[in-house]
């Protein structure tokens, strides 16, 4: 059984709801539990206000499962009378950190196998005194992690990121052969390993038009892109590229790769969310334990209004019980990788 935690995300945005969507939702499998790391009175607000079933059970973890509910760590005690739905405060900015915490405590000693997201607030995340531009920073933190990165996934496409959330003018002056290398080989390991392909194939997008065709629109691409591609391939994996941007994700979504390294943040998502816009996932890689999340942030302006859906939500819990699995394998020796 792999058993996964559900961090509730901040509870005045669409987080509870797509909780209580999903288990209403979800088909019995046996080898996977999920397990809501958040507030039981939140939840049950929820279910009250947008008249969803939120048949909630507390659970201390390292007890039996219960044998049907909701399966919720009682983290926050917050007052449902004071949850506005779209309006954060400092007290529910305090609680989506502390379920945070606590769920990384909880894979880290091995009572969960790994953790997917609900979204949260950056802004009622600094707030609360936790200074981190987001999820991912805070995770790598908690962990120690020092070489991380995102993957965007679906069925169709996967993505990974040079640079991240920097203003596009800065994005030339940002790449460097060794961060696009890095990310190659980042890239490279969690296909293996979190995803079970033996033998990866890694597509790299140019930064410039055609690729910057000899230099005659930009010289990234022969300066950075190439001697980056050129030692990931010396380390024997199998990547090619660049190729113009403007064709490189038809020939990933026709089969010709995996994964595509992108180098900035829209050249990625663009594609990615035209694809995989409801059942997109974001994968952090290079941590010590399994992390997935939603591809949505909060989306205070429907919060409680009954519109969000679960399905990016469904996808995550999916594939993080997914790749607690690959890895599983890999420690147990029962892969040839």
């Amino acid at each position: 059984m792999v058993t996964i935690g559900i961090t509730m995300g901040c509870p005045a945005g669409i987080g509870p709801e797509i909780i209580l969507r999903y288990f209403a939702g979800k088909t019995q499998q046996s080898w996977l539990q999920p397990v809501v790391i958040g507030d039981r009175s939140v939840l049950e607000k929820c279910g009250e206000d947008l008249r969803l079933p939120a048949p909630c059970v507390t659970w201390q973890p390292g007890t039996p499962l219960p044998a049907a509910g909701i399966p919720v760590i009682q983290v926050s005690s917050l007052s449902p009378e004071e949850i506005t739905w779209g309006e954060p405060d400092l007290a529910t900015g305090k609680a989506m950190a502390d379920y945070i915490t606590t769920g990384v405590q909880l894979v880290q000693s091995g009572l969960l196998q790994g953790l997917t997201t609900c979204p949260i607030s950056k802004a009622a995340l600094n707030d609360a005194g936790y200074y981190f531009p987001g999820h991912t920073e805070m995770l790598a933190s908690l962990t120690k992690a020092s070489d991380f990165a995102m993957m965007m996934a679906g069925a169709r496409l996967k993505v990974t990121l040079v640079t991240i959330h920097r203003p596009l003018s800065e994005v030339a002056a940002a790449l460097s052969a060794d961060s696009i290398a890095n990310l190659i080989r980042i890239t490279y390991q969690a296909l293996r390993i979190d995803f079970d392909i033996a033998m990866p194939r890694i597509g790299v997008a140019g930064l410039n038009p055609h690729a910057g065709e000899g230099r005659l629109f930009g010289s990234e691409e022969d300066l950075v892109i190439t001697p980056a591609i050129a030692s990931a391939q010396a380390d024997g994996i199998n990547v090619q590229g660049p190729f113009p941007p403007d064709t490189i994700f038809v020939k990933a979504v026709s089969g010709a790769f995996d994964a595509v390294v992108c180098m900035y943040h829209d050249q990625g998502l663009i594609p990615f969310k035209l694809l995989h816009f409801e059942d997109g996932v974001n994968v952090t890689l290079g941590l010590p334990i399994v992390r997935t999340s939603v591809d949505h942030g909060t989306a205070y302006d429907i919060a409680g209004k009954g519109l969000a859906s679960e399905r990016s939500l469904a996808e995550a819990v999916a594939l993080a019980g997914s790749i607690s699995m690959n890895r599983s394998k890999i420690n147990r020796g029962e892969t040839g990788i």
